[in-house]
């Protein structure tokens, strides 16, 4: 019976190896970067429309509008529907919601940064209106 010898890995195999590994894994980060961008955007998304939702449903049950603009943390809180009011608060990017009157008895939910990846994208307001409507006001500054 023959014995077969082991024959150990060289330094360059070893080095190819990682150099693949390297490249493989970039490959993937770089892809994994417009995943992060749209689960942002997804949040902002339905953070917002949650915000509106939330604190439409304040202005239904007889809160004023002028108070649920001045404070809209105290709304919903006070609502009970909110698990973490101050994150829901929150767009995607960290940044806070803008919340603005709309017409005459509405409110609009807008995240800014939202707004900027939707225009990077190609797209302008009138889609996010379209898609977005509680998401956008004309009587707000918007870029």
């Amino acid at each position: 019976m023959k014995t077969r010898k082991l024959r150990p890995m060289t330094l360059l195999e070893i080095m190819i190896v990682i150099f693949i590994i390297g490249i493989i894994g970039s490959v993937i980060g770089y892809s994994m970067k417009g995943s992060l961008e749209e689960g942002k955007a997804f949040k902002s998304e339905q953070g917002s429309k949650q915000v509106y939702e939330i604190l439409t449903l304040e202005m239904a049950k007889g809160g004023k509008l002028e108070d649920i603009l001045a404070n809209p943390l105290k709304y919903l809180e006070s609502s009970g529907f909110a698990k973490n009011p101050k994150s829901l608060l929150q767009d995607g990017w960290g940044g806070e919601y803008l919340i603005v009157k709309k017409g005459y008895d509405d409110i609009a939910v807008i995240s800014m940064a939202y707004i900027k990846h939707r225009e990077n994208k190609g797209k302008d307001i009138e889609d996010i209106k379209e898609k977005y409507p509680w998401m956008v006001s004309e009587d707000a500054l918007l870029p």
